[in-house]
């Protein structure tokens, strides 16, 4: 979801960006260039956030957690707000996603793709943004090897609300 987003947000001319595992790498290898996300380093501790509540200091450590899930609780950490599209299911770091939201008292918005057309998906995304006066919007979901569909569900859906 996170690749749709970018890709969304860069179609449009959008400000965008994140945090990523050191290496840049992702399930499939490195991520490109063009996604102008920054590196999570473990061995220094970069993507502390000053100016937000519940740095990486206060979470679980590194060695309990790993680098993914790490990279996951800084993007919700540096956010106004997460939207997370899933397939019915949610699981994984998908469902860690949801426990981090609660955890820094962050909203979100949930999406069951199963459940609703990408159309739909965009209405909640507006609304969402709208009531809860998201600045940063963070993004999350299935991989795309656990959700084949996923990417093209939630561009459709990020594309139309923007």
């Amino acid at each position: 979801m996170d690749r749709a987003a970018l890709d969304a947000a860069l179609k449009h001319g959008i400000d965008c960006g994140g945090w990523c595992p050191a290496g840049r790498r992702d399930e499939f290898g490195r991520i490109p260039d063009r996604y102008p996300l920054k590196e999570l380093k473990q061995e220094n501790k970069e993507g502390r956030s000053p100016d937000r509540p519940g740095g990486l200091e206060t979470a679980a450590p590194w060695e309990k957690r790993g680098i993914f899930a790490e990279r996951t609780f800084a993007n919700v950490r540096d956010s106004d707000g997460t939207v997370i599209i899933y397939p019915g299911k949610l699981a994984g770091g998908t469902e860690q996603t949801v426990r981090f939201c609660v955890e820094l008292q962050r909203p979100h918005q949930l999406i069951d793709a199963s459940k609703l057309s990408a159309e739909d998906g965009a209405k909640l995304i507006s609304d969402f943004v709208r009531e809860n006066q998201i600045g940063i919007l963070n993004v999350a979901g299935s991989r795309q090897s656990e959700w084949a569909d996923g990417y093209d569900y939630a561009f459709r859906a990020l594309d139309r609300f923007l």
